[in-house]
């Protein structure tokens, strides 16, 4: 299971090139191990549980908004979807809650090979 200090590195790269962390998604089991460390991680981004631990960030992009899921795992994989200025926030909730399915189905596989 992946650690602290490799959130907090994720976190940090993610930073440097722009992106603001948006939605955390934690598993019961991964909310226990870093109870102490909520806080300090992920300070006022919204913490959801999930059977998928993963990060949600966006970005402004030349067409729009970028968004991006990152599994919290130590093999870097994650999912992006562009956003043109004009979507409709109930396409762009579908599309994202889309994304986060995909990312769900595609780790699940992962664990299982």
């Amino acid at each position: 299971m992946i650690n602290r200090g490799q959130i907090e590195e994720i976190l940090s790269l993610y930073a440097k090139h722009g992106w603001i962390l948006r939605r955390v998604l934690l598993s019961d089991e991964m909310r226990v191990n870093l109870t102490d460390a909520l806080a300090d991680l992920f300070g006022a981004a919204e913490i959801v549980s999930s059977p998928l631990n993963a990060l949600w960030f966006s970005r402004a992009s030349k067409s729009g908004e970028a968004w991006e899921i990152r599994h919290l795992s130590e093999t870097p994989f994650a999912l992006v979807e562009v956003f043109p200025s004009e979507t409709d926030d109930n396409l762009r909730k579908e599309k994202l809650a889309e994304l986060q399915t995909l990312l769900l189905e595609k780790t699940s596989n992962l664990r299982k090979s």
